[in-house]
């Protein structure tokens, strides 16, 4: 029984004994004798035994509650318990694992820097894909390393030291992918150095071997201004026109244009 219920009970009980004495003092009023006052007193008895019962049942109404409160404050403190180890398993856990992945991405991490390390000490023992010109070939690590070092001269303007590297270039590496780019390159540094035969040479044979190379058009070009150093004009104006019929769209058209304008 809930203490409102109770206190509704005690309530009614009051009001039924304010009206039982109204009517007992009525009834010893009007009956003065035994059986009356026996009624009274019976009436008095039930109540008081009501009542008693009443705060009976409050008591072990509020007993039973306050031993339900304890018991509800001791499981919540057990899950408050079991909270925290949780907890706390969890953030060891998480600490375990966070080490792991430092763990394992420090492995990868150095399996990287290995496999990065032997690909490079691999890629300097074989041949790698390069493109000169337009055109994409397999050049050995020491091919590519010597022709670069000679065109790096060419383009400083040492001329002599760029003829001798390419020339060695050449005849070490006869079957190169550089060839056709390395002989316009030979053949313009002995231009520069007005070894005009040797220049007139090989620009013909860059032209000859790779027609369809990206320089044979200034290869034409300039073994024409070869054969203009040399005097010898008429080959020279052969060459021009050979060149603006081969090479109708270059640049070097152009300039074969205008410079048969000027021979006319």
């Amino acid at each position: 029984m809930t203490r409102a219920r109770m206190t509704r009970f005690l309530h009614t009980g009051s009001v039924a004994l304010c009206m039982c004495l109204g009517m007992g003092q009525s009834i010893a009023g009007l009956f003065d004798d035994e059986e009356a006052r026996r009624a009274i007193l019976d009436l008095r008895q039930r109540i008081e035994a009501q009542r008693t019962d009443a705060d009976q049942k409050i008591s072990d109404e509020s007993r039973r509650n306050a031993d339900e409160l304890t018991q509800l404050r001791r499981s919540l403190l057990e899950l408050q318990n079991q909270l925290e180890a949780s907890r706390a398993e969890s953030a060891k856990m998480r600490g375990q694992w966070e080490q792991v992945a430092r763990d394992v991405a420090e492995t990868q991490r150095k399996q990287k820097d290995l496999t990065q390390l032997f690909e490079e000490r691999l890629r300097k023992l074989e041949p790698a894909k390069v493109t000169v010109d337009g055109r994409e070939f397999l050049a050995e690590p020491g091919e590519k390393r010597d022709f670069d070092a000679a065109f790096a001269l060419f383009r400083k303007g040492e001329f002599s030291g760029a003829q001798t590297l390419l020339e060695g270039f050449l005849n070490r590496y006869g079957a190169s992918g550089y060839r056709p780019s390395a002989t316009f390159w030979l053949a313009s540094a002995q231009y520069a150095n007005k070894d005009y035969k040797d220049a007139q040479t090989n620009f013909r044979a860059v032209v000859q071997s790779s027609p369809d190379h990206v320089r044979a058009p200034e290869a034409l070009l300039a073994l024409a201004n070869c054969q203009l150093e040399l005097k010898e004009t008429k080959a020279a104006k052969k060459t021009l026109e050979d060149l603006l019929a081969s090479y109708p769209g270059s640049e070097a058209a152009s300039a074969a244009k205008d410079r048969l304008a000027r021979l006319k």
